[in-house]
């Protein structure tokens, strides 16, 4: 039997988190959006002010997938909440249970820590992630459209430029 190990990441995993995320940017086709830096990694996972966490998951000691996290805040509830930003395992260590793993220990997390809710996105061409996440009793809200301004928009947005 195959062991499957969650532990939270420690400041030593940022090059493996990096390699991680870069994976799923070439799954997810988005390779050219990724400026992440070990570096900031470090900063902003294990600095001052954590801004997220991460689960790394290892399958007979090597590294299958990853995590990364963060709180947020239901006014409805007044209560908080996790979000997901990135869950992904590679390719060659699907089919073993891993995801949904990560998604358990994130629920516990999630009921731990007094939030109300877990939520994620996933991308509306994913068809084998939405099944899955359905499968979980995930409710995909369909109605809800993500808006994002970042870069030059962001700071102009913020009077800077």
């Amino acid at each position: 039997m195959s062991a499957i190990v969650l532990r939270p990441a420690a400041p030593a995993d940022a090059p493996l988190l990096l390699s991680l995320i870069r994976a799923l940017a070439d799954y997810e086709k988005l390779t050219h959006e990724v400026v992440a830096t070990e570096d900031a990694l470090r900063e902003h996972l294990f600095g001052a002010r954590p801004y997220a966490e991460a689960l790394i998951a290892e399958h007979d000691g090597e590294a299958a997938g990853f995590a990364l996290f963060f709180h947020n805040y239901s006014t409805f509830l007044a209560q908080p909440g996790l979000y997901l930003e990135d869950l992904f395992v590679k390719p060659e260590h699907r089919g073993r249970g891993i995801g949904k793993r990560l998604l358990i220990e994130l629920a516990r997390l999630a009921t731990e820590r007094g939030c109300g809710r877990f939520e994620w996105t996933v991308l509306d061409w994913n068809e084998p992630a939405i099944r899955f996440y359905e499968s979980l009793g995930a409710e995909l809200k369909r109605e809800w459209i993500i808006n994002r301004v970042s870069g030059a928009a962001l700071r102009a947005l913020a009077g800077r430029e």
